[in-house]
This record gives C-alpha cells, sequence and structure tokens, in this order.
C-alpha cells in the first residue's frame, strides 16, 4: 500500500514552478504597467513637441485673418487645429468645439484623452496676451496597440521563462527523486533478506551517502546474520553432543546386566551438569549479559577447570596440570566465553588426545595466553580444524569456540600441529 503524501516530483515540480511564476508576476506586471506608461508618455512628448513647432509657426492675429494660414505638414499628428480661447475651432482638424482646447488660455500645456484620441493643446502667445490655443491629437487606438504588442512581448517571454522553469524542474525532480526511489528499492531488498543490495551512485551527495550508509548496513547486517547462523548452528552440535553422550552412556548401562548402574547414573548427572552449564552460559552470551568490560576472574575460572575436568581425565588414567603465572595483566572478558571456550578445548583434548593434558595461562605482554596441549597425534598438515565441516570430529565445536573468542576481541590458535597446541589469546586492559 502507497503511503500517504505527495511524491517529490510533484512537490519539487509544483514548488519550482510556483516560485518562478511569482517572480515573474512581480517582474512582469509592474514593467507591463512601466511599459504602458512610457509609450503614453513618449506618444505625449511627440504631441508636445508637434504643437510647439505649430504655436511657434502660426501668427497670433490668425484670428481675425480671413485667410487661415495652412499648418505645417512636417508634424507627426494626425489632428491639428487652431482653437480660441473658448474652445471654438479656427481652422485646422479637430472637434468643432473643445473644451480641453480652452484650458491652454493659463499659458500651459495639458495633455488628456479625448473623443478616443490623446490629445495635448498648447498656448499661441501674443502681445495682447493668450488668445488663441493649438490642439493636436492621434488616435489613442494606436497607442493602445504598441502597448498591447509590448504586453503580449512580455507574455511570452514569461510563457518561455515558465516553460523552461518547468523542464528545469522536471529534470532536477528526477535528479533528486531517482535517488531515493533507488533507496527505497535497495531498502526494501534489505527487508527481504538481500544483503549485497547496491545503491548506485547519482551524483547527488546526500543520497550517495545515504546509499553509502546502508550498503555498509547491509554488509554489516549480513555478516552478524551469518555469525548468528553459525553461532546456532555451533550450539546446536555443542547440544547434540552432549546429549548423545548421555544417552549411550544411559543405554550402555541398561543393555548390560552386569553393568554398574550406579556408576552409570553419576555419569549421567555429569554430562547433564555440563550440558545445564553450556545452556545457561550460551543463554548468557545470547542475550548479551556476560558482563561486558568486567575484569576475568581468571583465578577461580581455572579452579572451575580443575574441578570439573579432575576427575574426567582421571577415568581415563591421564593427568590434568594447571599452571598460573603470577602477576597476569587485567584482561577484559566474559567468563562465560572462556568457560566455553576451554571446554570445547578440553573434550577436543580428553576425546582426540592422549597422555597429559595441561592447562598453562601465561603473560604475553599486551595480555595473556591460555594454552592448552595434550600429547596426542595432533592434527595432520595442512588440515584446518577450525573449519565448519566436521571431520574426524573436529570443526564445529573449535569453530564455535574460535567465533567466541573472536567476539570477545582475542584469538584462538593452533600453535602447533604435533603434539596439537591451542593457544586462546585475550588482550589486556591499555
Amino acid at each position: 500500500m502507497r503511503p500517504p503524501g505527495t511524491p517529490l516530483r510533484r512537490r519539487a515540480l509544483i514548488a519550482i514552478v510556483a516560485a518562478t511564476s511569482l517572480a515573474v508576476l512581480l517582474f512582469a506586471a509592474p514593467l507591463a504597467v512601466s511599459v504602458g506608461r512610457l509609450y503614453r508618455d513618449q506618444t505625449a512628448s511627440a504631441l508636445q513637441r508637434d504643437a510647439a513647432w505649430i504655436a511657434a509657426t502660426v501668427p497670433d492675429d490668425a484670428g481675425t485673418d480671413p485667410n487661415p494660414p495652412t499648418l505645417p505638414k512636417n508634424v507627426s499628428t494626425h489632428l491639428a487645429g487652431v482653437y480660441t480661447v473658448q474652445g471654438k475651432r479656427l481652422f485646422g482638424a479637430g472637434p468643432p468645439t473643445s473644451a480641453f482646447a480652452a484650458l491652454s488660455r493659463d499659458g500651459h500645456t495639458h495633455q488628456t484623452i479625448e473623443d478616443g484620441y490623446l490629445a495635448v493643446t498648447a498656448p499661441i502667445p501674443s502681445d495682447e496676451g493668450i488668445a488663441l490655443t493649438v490642439r493636436v491629437a492621434t488616435p489613442y487606438d494606436e497607442v493602445a496597440e504598441r502597448v498591447h504588442q509590448a504586453w503580449l512581448v512580455l507574455g511570452g517571454l514569461a510563457v518561455v521563462a515558465l516553460g523552461l522553469a518547468a523542464a528545469m524542474a522536471g529534470y532536477l525532480a528526477r535528479r533528486l527523486a531517482t535517488p531515493l526511489e533507488r533507496l527505497t528499492r535497495a531498502a526494501q531488498a534489505l527487508g527481504d533478506g538481500d544483503f549485497t543490495v547496491r545503491a548506485p551512485r547519482s551524483g547527488v551527495l546526500e543520497a550517495d551517502q545515504a546509499g553509502a550508509a546502508l550498503e555498509a548496513t547491509a554488509r554489516r547486517l549480513g555478516e552478524v546474520l551469518a555469525r548468528e547462523r553459525a553461532f546456532s548452528a555451533d550450539v546446536s552440535h555443542q547440544l547434540r553432543t552432549g546429549l548423545t553422550g548421555l544417552m549411550l552412556g544411559l543405554e550402555s548401562a541398561l543393555s548390560r546386566p552386569s553393568a554398574d548402574r550406579t556408576e552409570a547414573i553419576r555419569n549421567a548427572l555429569a554430562r547433564g551438569e555440563r550440558m545445564r552449564t553450556i545452556i545457561e552460559d550460551l543463554v548468557t552470551l545470547a542475550r548479551d549479559e556476560h558482563g561486558a568490560g568486567l575484569p576475568l576472574e581468571l583465578p577461580a575460572l581455572v579452579e572451575e577447570v580443575r574441578q570439573d575436568w579432575h576427575g574426567l581425565l582421571a577415568g581415563q588414567g591421564r593427568r590434568l596440570t594447571i599452571r598460573l603465572d603470577g602477576d597476569l595483566p587485567v584482561v577484559t572478558a566474559s567468563s562465560a566465553a572462556v568457560r566455553q571456550i576451554l571446554l570445547v578445548l578440553l573434550d577436543n583434548a580428553m576425546r582426540h588426545g592422549a597422555g597429559e593434558v595441561l592447562l598453562t595461562v601465561t603473560d604475553v605482554g599486551p595480555g595473556i595466553a591460555v594454552n592448552v596441549s595434550d600429547q596426542g597425534e595432533g592434527v595432520a598438515e595442512g588440515r584446518d580444524v577450525f573449519g565448519r565441516m566436521p571431520r574426524d570430529g573436529h570443526g564445529i565445536g573449535l569453530a564455535l569456540a574460535r567465533s567466541l573468542a573472536e567476539a570477545e576481541g582475542g584469538r584462538l590458535l593452533l600453535q602447533r600441529d604435533r603434539p596439537p597446541v591451542f593457544s586462546l589469546l585475550l588482550p589486556g586492559v591499555l
């Protein structure tokens, strides 16, 4: 279902076109008014020049002359006439009477729109005062037509500007929306479980940064999910192995009438206690409740290992030797994680090794090294004992131990193949 809201493309298009329209309106409206006034003023100035020219050429006694003079032909006006100060036309073109023409008896020029004409009147000076006036006029439709033509040009330019703005808005909207649409598709793919999503670069800094962040998040989620799946598989193996051993011991005791069932029950209880410890540790690790950042209590942990494994190894006629150096540096690691790592290493030594099992904790400068070794045949050269494909009983448990060590900021290594020596390296507190 599409969420409510306006698409970015439409928002950008509307915003840019609206801003351009407002700018065009604010610019074009005053310009149109100014153009209309300019054309009218230009025409009025031409009429004033013509009126002054006629007033200068008409004699002041033209009103009493039975043969009125001829008006100049080189003026740009359509209508020119000489009037008395009472507004009566004496000769020339124009209305028979004009109250407007009589206004110039005050000795000044005037302009107005009269009977559809833009008209200007000017006085004809004489020694006895103002006796005659000149009225010149041109059809106002011609002035209006020039103004309308100018407005059409301005309107055309405005339409072109709006068209360019719309085209630019469409381009910018696509430029901005396309990366976001790609990010949306990438996020949807990530939500569907595709951790290989890649957001193509668009050249938009913010969108590219968001795409890079999404890619990094996808990689981290993929890595976390892969670790979680591997951890779950390793945990399942550990639990199945312990449960299988417990059931086989009980079934063996039931199938042999001469078997010491009391001893079988003790072994089953010991195996069950070990499984309970494993489950508690793994639940604690899975919930991230293992007290990260707290110092590791090595003496207590080593003593716990001694109590759990001394009897088991002694039952096989083997010795467990523990050596703990003094003045060890402080390390911060989960007791549950280190306990599970040692459980895997000691169980591996008991099942696949031989002879004495040696556990040493030594100072290695910036941290400590916990080494577990035995006198068995060890590992064939070139074999990856930390792989998750079980080979001769090796693999899954050691893979879990390595992942736990890396989660604590440490490393689990096979220092020597034969006899085998496994080393757990834990960094100290700086």
